[in-house]
């Protein structure tokens, strides 16, 4: 530049034509050279095109004759030429005719563009005389012809002409570009975007002179790195003339010239809106984070709409397309010329905005995730969802996998005012607590293909645990789906799926499809499904009503789940994996080990689902095995343990209220309150109103019990009898009255015995003898309290006896201490001296169990202190110095503590009574007790066979 203004200073025409991608510098390289020029006496005349002002004939012209008086140009005609109008001397692309250089225009132009080359010469013998024209690929046409001419018809005259344009611009004269490429005194300039070495002398520029280099700015040796001066044309410099130090204050250490380079591309626009936003956010060494708005993102708009309409298209159309992008397909989305298109990627490329992707050499990807960002940004929603629309067809022609194509669907129908958050984010992963419309009106702009490719990808994504997007899709082909059954379909998985996330929106969902199947016939295989997905929700009376009776009914199934081996059921449990289609068996299985003889295997199992459902992130299935793991909990008599998975349980849950589900975990809180004394947070639980779906199910009688009973403590013999018959009505209306899940007869002999009708009493215990499940421990040991309470008083000690024994058995540390509270006081009324210490045991173990309210029923005034002696670890109690109890010490020592002579256990035992005497020293030795009194009731229960 310096030398073809030092030949135009000898009186030498020259013509210089600056080219570069949008960013590299171009303006700030043309204005350095003005400012040069001024300060050599040269006489500037300057003028900036823009696409805007392109339609304005002799825009750029009027621009370079305002600078300097004595041009006459010809007045503006009237009316704006059009935007797509050929520029003159061209017609339809052809190659210029006759007045390309003047020959064959009006005679009055001919004579503007004579005078006008004229005055240039005559202000050029006075001095030189220097034209800049920006951005010359956006003048109009008549100036472009205004250029040509003085270049054919100035060559001796001192005047230097210098232009910027870029060699991918859409609406370049290629006449033009043609035209001045012939003329002798011609030089082309080329821009190119900074190397890494280049960025690494720029921040070396930046750097405090006495401070350290930036990290990266080594200059490899043999490769000359760029001046201050010299790097002011590439843009780190303001347009106002500023050095890079005056734009850029090194306040902190800069990030790697490395990571700078990889971001900016080397675009000197973008690199110093990249180092302005990092300079202060980001500490020496790392890497740059720019933010979405900040500058770079701002940097990156300017480029995109300085590069041009079909540019800045093709960017959005790769932006959209993302991981998937490669220039075939930005070419085929964007339509159109397949020309245009590529050297529109190319600008692109040109201009550090994308590049080739790794690892996939025909993609390609923005260079940093914030420029796509930005890019987005500046789409309107409307276009953007267009976009996702027309790339998910395009991907799904080339056969991409359906998770992807479902992406861009989702994203698609995002809500187009949400802006690029609801858009990438939301719509992907939608929230699937929400309630949306259960069954909404089919869309008619979706395309039915769509609902195939939605479906497919749900599964994938639920198969693989991230059920919220499933749910997202699922919803989308709903709305996609025209046809009746695939609809009906569609809404049973999405009531299946919803129960992982919120049990009260899948109970919605599954009443709307209820009422949907009356109204309507549906397939077999919808109505089994429908059913079952009833089933799992305790929903028993209603899933009766699809299948009614039969070996596959509702009852079937219920039976089946109480009577399954716990073998078979720790089977299932071991080798099944949380999932949709597993989680109802896998609650079914820990159902039947709570109602087994082994209810401790409950507890394990159902804590182990618990954390899975936990890292799940599913708080449906959550509620739901914290339930479960409360219930079992309760069945081995740990009521502060039931009563904190209880709440967590229900904590847990999205809605609290309104949903059949909850009264489960509430049923839990209601007994657990109410036995460990806390009867003020039982009556507000006990009291709260009911939903109107919950008799329906299992939940619902569980309520019925829980409430029961808590009016049973609290003297309510009436209200509680009335919830117990309602709970044992229920059961028998759907087929499924088994006391091994619910002994409601029991309870209700219970609260007959307060009201004084002990013949009632008695016929419903023997009722429940009479039933199959008296067989199991639990069952019987509840059975025989309430017979002895019933029955003849002589027989009363002896029952209760039985009921301990069976109690303890069953692992019910409450009942047992109830059934021994009750048999002291029998063995007291028959004067025996062991009912002090039977009723001392029982209230000991009571308190163990922080059944409060049983403890203040055994002895009132006994003070609730904690108890001394050490709690036991697995396996055995222990002393303080560790020793453990051997098996025969501690089968002997639970048989002491339930209150058998030495003779007795002898007998049941087959052992002498001497040997008897000697386990019990030991025992006392170890656990550190001074009589059998002081013996413990949370011992392991001696097994059937050692008996």
């Amino acid at each position: 530049m310096d030398t073809a203004l030092a030949e135009c200073a000898e009186g030498g025409a020259r013509i210089v034509l600056a080219e570069g991608a949008t960013g590299c510098g171009k303006s700030a390289l043309v204005d350095a050279a003005a400012e040069r020029a001024r300060a050599a006496g040269a006489l500037v005349l300057t003028a900036v095109a823009s696409p805007e002002e392109r339609h304005v004939a002799l825009g750029v012209l009027r621009q370079l004759a305002h600078g300097e008086a004595g041009f006459a140009l010809p007045a503006p005609t009237p009316g704006p030429m059009p935007v797509s109008a050929p520029r003159p001397g061209l017609t339809n692309g052809a190659a210029p005719g006759p007045e390309a250089d003047g020959a064959g225009s009006p005679p009055a132009r001919v004579e503007a563009m004579q005078a006008f080359c004229a005055r240039l010469r005559e202000l050029s013998a006075e001095r030189p005389v220097v034209l800049v024209v920006d951005d010359v690929q956006h003048a109009d046409g008549a100036s472009l012809q205004y250029l040509r001419y003085l270049a054919r018809h100035a060559r001796t005259a001192a005047v230097l002409t210098v232009l910027t344009g870029t060699p991918h611009a859409e609406d370049l004269d290629p006449v033009f570009t043609t035209e001045l490429m012939r003329q002798p005194h011609f030089t082309r300039l080329r821009l190119d975007r900074l190397t890494p070495t280049e960025v690494a002398a720029a921040l070396a520029a930046l750097r405090p002179a006495d401070g350290p280099r930036p990290p990266g700015t080594d200059v490899p040796a043999g490769e000359p790195a760029r001046t201050g001066a010299s790097l002011a044309h590439e843009g780190l410099a303001s347009s106002g003339g500023a050095t890079p130090t005056d734009v850029l204050a090194p306040v902190g250490g800069f990030p790697s010239a490395g990571d700078l380079h990889r971001i900016s591309g080397g675009n000197p626009l973008l690199l110093r809106a990249l180092v302005e936003e990092t300079v202060a956010g980001t500490g020496a060494g790392q890497p740059p984070a720019p933010e979405a708005g900040g500058p770079y993102a701002q940097a990156v708009a300017t480029c995109l709409h300085r590069t041009g309409p079909t540019a800045l298209a093709a960017a959005r159309t790769a932006a959209v397309l993302g991981e998937q992008a490669t220039p075939d397909r930005v070419v085929r989305l964007l339509g159109g010329s397949a020309t245009g298109a590529r050297r529109a990627l190319a600008a692109l490329e040109a201009a550090g905005l994308v590049e080739a992707a790794a690892g996939r050499p025909e993609g390609v990807r923005f260079r940093h995730a914030a420029a796509r960002a930005a890019v987005l940004e500046d789409t309107a929603p409307g276009v953007r969802a267009d976009l996702h629309r027309r790339a998910a067809r395009l991907l799904r022609e080339d056969g991409a996998p359906a998770t992807t194509v479902a992406e861009h669907l989702s994203t698609a129908s995002a809500d187009p005012e949400a802006g690029l958050g609801a858009g990438l984010d939301a719509g992907f992963g939608a929230d699937p607590q929400a309630d949306p419309d259960p069954d909404p009106d089919p869309d008619p702009a979706s395309d039915p293909a769509d609902v195939e490719v939605l479906l497919e990808a749900a599964e994938e994504l639920a198969a693989r645990g991230d059920a919220r997007v499933a749910t997202r899709l699922l919803e989308l082909a709903l709305r996609a789906a025209a046809d009746a059954e695939t609809r009906h379909g569609i809404r049973l998985r999405l009531a299946q799926v919803a129960s992982r996330f919120d049990p009260a929106a899948a109970e919605r969902r599954l009443t709307a499809l209820l009422e949907a199947h009356r109204s309507a016939a549906q397939n077999t295989e919808h109505t089994r499904l429908l059913a079952g997905l009833l089933y799992a929700q305790g929903r028993i009376g209603e899933a009766a009503e699809l299948a009614p009776g039969g070996a596959g009914g509702p009852a079937a199934a219920f039976d089946t789940e109480l009577d399954t081996p716990w073998a078979v059921s720790e089977r299932l449990l071991q080798g099944s994996r949380l999932a949709e289609a597993t989680a109802a068996p896998l609650a079914q299985a820990v159902r039947s080990l709570t109602a087994s003889d082994q209810p401790d295997r409950a507890v394990r199992w159902s804590r182990k689902l618990l954390a899975e459902a936990g890292a799940a992130d599913a708080p449906g299935w959550v509620s739901l095995f914290g339930t479960l793991h409360a219930e079992a909990l309760q069945r081995l008599g740990d009521l502060a343990g039931a009563h904190a998975h209880a709440t967590a349980a229900l904590q847990a849950l999205p809605d609290r209220a309104g949903s059949a589900f909850h009264c489960a975990p509430t049923s839990v809180l209601i007994r657990a309150c109410s036995a460990m004394g806390r009867f003020t947070e039982a009556s507000r639980l006990a009291d709260r109103q009911l939903p109107p779906r919950l008799p329906a199910g299992l939940h619902g009688p569980a309520y019925l019990r829980a409430r029961g009973l808590h009016r049973l403590a609290v003297n309510q013999p009436h209200a509680a009898l009335a919830d117990f018959l309602e709970a044992g009505r229920l059961l028998a209306d759907w087929g499924i009255d088994r006391p091994a899940h619910l002994p409601w007869r029991t309870d209700a002999a219970g609260a007959l015995l307060l009201l004084g009708e002990a013949g009632q009493a008695e016929q419903l215990v023997l009722d429940q003898l009479a039933h199959p499940d008296a067989r199991r421990p639990w069952v019987r040991g509840l059975s025989l309290r309430l017979r002895a309470l019933t029955g003849e008083p002589r027989r009363r000690s002896a029952l209760l006896g039985q009921a301990v024994e069976e109690l303890h058995r069953s692992g019910d540390r409450v009942e047992t201490a109830r059934a021994m509270a009750d048999l002291g006081r029998a063995l007291q009324y028959e004067g025996s001296p062991k009912g002090n210490t039977m009723i001392r045991n029982a209230w000991n173990l009571a308190k163990d169990s922080e059944a409060v309210a049983l403890c203040r029923e055994i002895l009132p005034d006994a003070p609730l202190t904690p108890p001394v002696r050490d709690r036991t670890q697995p396996g055995g109690h222990t002393a303080d110095g560790g020793a453990k109890l051997s098996g025969s010490e501690q089968r002997v020592a639970t048989l002491a503590a339930q209150g058998l002579t030495n003779r007795e256990i002898s007998a049941k035992l087959f052992l002498t009574v001497s040997t008897v005497e000697q386990h019990l020293t030991r025992v006392y030795r170890k656990l550190r007790i001074s009589s059998r009194g002081d013996l413990p009731m949370d011992l392991t229960p001696v097994s059937r066979t050692a008996v």
